[in-house]
């Protein structure tokens, strides 16, 4: 069986978590984008089917045009429940593992009973109780390969938000290689469920704020190379954001527009998020695993695609990260 299949063992496990308890708390990484959102409404949507009860939850913020459609259907506040109805209820992590990267929400996950989906590379040591498929190209995908395992054929509503968070994750389909043929099918299915390809490509791309595009003239301007040109540094200061706000940003523009310089390898995007700490993303053509980056900034991801959160201050992070890929390149 391929690998980017999910065997019936992993579905009846999953199957047997929905069934064992009453209430979900469902919940992604904080600063969501497309895939982590599609994700816990497709996990919704197996709970809907399942009849039951449930919480989505986010730390949010919803900065991106896609997703923002979608923010009043989350809460950051956890809903309150005795002793006895949290022992009921269960905890479903998507598109991340590490509680760290839950972000600010008010109530207390610690003793609920907590299954995982994810496909992150840097999550495989730390889930005891899940699934996580590094092989897979969006946390999206898997969902859906649950959804028709565990229920059938996906409402057309469902699978437009599915491939939404296919499509966000894999750059429209650019980043899958030869390997990726389970997944096209896969997307076929979507489409024959009712999804518009075209549409879903205008509601990530059409939209953008004009300031956005003002604030990729800036990040531009300041990108810097390292490391013999193989490695390009860009960064967003307090100033930037206060100026150009944080709605609708487009970093897979700027990482494209780095990417695609000669020579380049990988490029990096840092943001001073508060005086004292930085949020960043790490992105590389397809030799340098920039996750081994990221994960020394306690963040982590994927080979080509990673991110992070950290305390600090963008001029020592900087060549800090620097050193960091000089071990890689």
């Amino acid at each position: 069986m391929n690998s980017l299949n999910i065997d019936q063992k992993c579905i009846d496990l999953f199957k047997n978590f929905i069934l064992q308890h009453e209430f979900f708390f469902v919940i992604g990484h904080k600063e969501p984008d497309g895939d982590c959102i599609a994700s816990c409404l497709g996990i919704a949507a197996i709970l809907d089917a399942f009849k039951k009860e449930y919480q989505l939850l986010s730390a949010g913020p919803f900065k991106r045009n896609e997703i923002k459609k979608f923010e009043s259907n989350f809460s950051q506040s956890m809903k309150f429940m005795d002793d006895s109805e949290r022992k009921k209820a269960g905890l479903i992590i998507t598109d991340c593992s590490e509680s760290h990267r839950l972000g600010d929400i008010d109530g207390d996950f610690s003793d609920l009973d907590t299954f995982i989906i994810d496909h992150h590379k840097t999550s495989l040591e730390s889930v005891v109780n899940g699934y996580v498929n590094p092989q897979a190209p969006a946390c999206a995908y898997i969902v859906q390969l649950f959804y028709e395992n565990l229920i059938g054929k996906i409402p057309a509503d469902v699978a437009k938000i599915l491939f939404l968070g296919l499509s966000t994750d894999t750059g429209y389909f650019r980043f899958l290689t030869s390997n990726s043929a389970d997944v096209f099918v896969a997307a076929s299915r979507l489409v024959s469920y009712g999804v518009e390809p075209r549409l879903i490509y205008n509601e990530i791309n059409n939209g953008k704020p004009f300031s956005t595009r003002k604030l990729l003239g800036v990040l531009l301007q300041k990108a810097e190379r390292y490391l013999d040109g193989r490695l390009v540094i860009t960064y967003e200061s307090l100033e930037d954001t206060k100026r150009y706000g944080i709605e609708g940003r487009d970093s897979d523009a700027l990482y494209q527009l780095l990417l695609s310089s000669e020579g380049v390898e990988a490029a990096v995007f840092l943001r001073q998020d508060t005086p004292s700490t930085c949020s960043g993303g790490f992105r590389s053509q397809d030799k340098i695993d920039v996750s081994v980056v990221a994960s020394k900034f306690g963040g982590g991801g994927h080979k080509n695609a990673s991110g992070m959160c950290t305390d600090g201050k963008i001029e020592t992070l900087i060549p800090a990260i620097v050193k960091e890929f000089a071990r890689l390149m």
